[in-house]
């Protein structure tokens, strides 16, 4: 297996940046009560601000196809490979556009790119890694000469007031299950793409791959982040299909929203740093090595969270060397490692030789993917 390295890294965030006194306008307001929850959960998270793909009318030129592909182009236009030598197009997101076909295809037919292979990856933000691993090990095995990665996301259209009213999940006050209010107030949309070549970029600094790892433990756990389906009294799932009186009884069910089960995703944190410290004793992860620490997570208080746990396990990565966009640009699920990377790359503080570790936890039904990078080439 060859090496392989990502070489250049885009991003498309639309719209202008939406601050919290706006977050309620653009959205749409459901209840006063429904805000006050929204303004605990904005303290939470401290996600200051973040990109939608709707208009504060509810309108939207976007689609997650079209969100990829922008950043797919952009990629393009500032990388140094040619199109001819780019083989492999690999995609990651929540929820794709449609049913059928899948993102990637959706995702070609906007890039502009020739004939290539392609994969859909869908999970949540770890299909982000997993989408990475395919056009890595493609690249490594000397398959393609250069691949494409892009992750995508477009929750805010679930979140307007139409999506909830008139279904059995608004209660009397006009609040949401506080499931579905919290990743109201946490998602939000946007796309990033990596370039994975089988050779460093001629100019500047790329980023060499040397190792990713990714472990499901859904034998362990219910599923936590969920859409599509009708929650029971007893905790049980429906996917939307099987539901009696069909299409439109699952939606005024409430099928079709985001839910995530807060109490479980902090269930999920010691077997999160169980696996960092399996890598730790594997000697793939060095924590004292480690010069930039790319972690993905959803809210300050899930970073505390896993601070605190670190430390005490004696693992802890310096709080300075983490880097994150979070507080900017919010949580853009299955985009946030790539965004994160190219960030980072554009940040003008990586020199060569330092290492990057990235860390997507997943709660899913719990995921947790790691990778090491190291920084290669000359600092222009």
């Amino acid at each position: 297996m060859q090496p392989v390295y990502v070489t250049a890294a885009a991003q498309c965030l639309p719209g202008p940046p939406i601050g919290n006194e706006a977050m309620a306008d653009h959205i749409g307001r459901l209840s006063p009560e429904a805000e006050r929850f929204g303004r605990l959960t904005l303290r939470q998270n401290r996600i200051r601000t973040r990109h939608y793909a709707i208009r504060s009318d509810g309108s939207s030129d976007w689609t997650v196809a079209k969100l990829a592909g922008q950043a797919v182009r952009s990629l393009i236009d500032g990388a140094e490979v040619a199109r001819g030598r780019i083989g492999f197009l690999a995609t990651a997101t929540t929820q794709n556009d449609l049913m059928v076909p899948g993102l990637a295809s959706g995702v070609h037919a906007d890039s502009g790119l020739p004939p290539l292979e392609i994969a859909s990856l869908q999970s949540v933000c770890a299909s982000s890694v997993m989408a990475l691993k395919a056009a890595a090990l493609q690249v490594a095995a000397g398959e393609h000469q250069a691949a494409i990665v892009v992750g995508a996301e477009f929750s805010s259209r679930y979140f307007r007031p139409e999506h909830y009213r008139g279904t059995d999940t608004v209660q009397a006050d006009g609040t949401l299950p506080g499931d579905a209010e919290f990743l109201r107030w946490t998602l939000s949309d946007g796309a990033a793409a990596l370039m994975i070549e089988d050779r460093p970029a001629a100019h500047g600094l790329s980023l060499r791959i040397d190792w990713i790892s990714l472990r499901s433990f859904a034998d362990r756990f219910a599923p936590c982040m969920t859409g599509g389906a009708v929650h029971g009294t007893d905790g049980a799932l429906t996917p939307w299909s099987l539901v009696e009186g069909g299409s439109a009884a699952a939606a005024k069910a409430g099928a079709f929203q985001l839910r995530q089960d807060v109490d479980a995703l902090y269930r999920m944190l010691p077997v999160w740093m169980g696996e960092f410290m399996r890598l730790t004793d594997e000697g793939r992860i060095d924590p004292d090595a480690v010069d930039w620490f790319l972690c993905h997570f959803s809210a300050h208080s899930l970073r505390e969270e896993m601070a605190r746990l670190a430390t005490k396990a004696g693992c802890m990565i310096p709080e300075e060397r983490w880097f994150t966009n979070l507080y900017d640009k919010g949580n853009v699920g299955a985009a946030a490692l790539f965004l994160l990377i190219d960030d980072l790359m554009r940040s003008a503080r990586l020199e060569p030789g330092q290492r990057i570790l990235c860390a997507v936890p997943e709660s899913g039904q719990c995921i947790m993917a790691f990778a090491g990078l190291t920084v290669v080439g000359d600092k222009q």
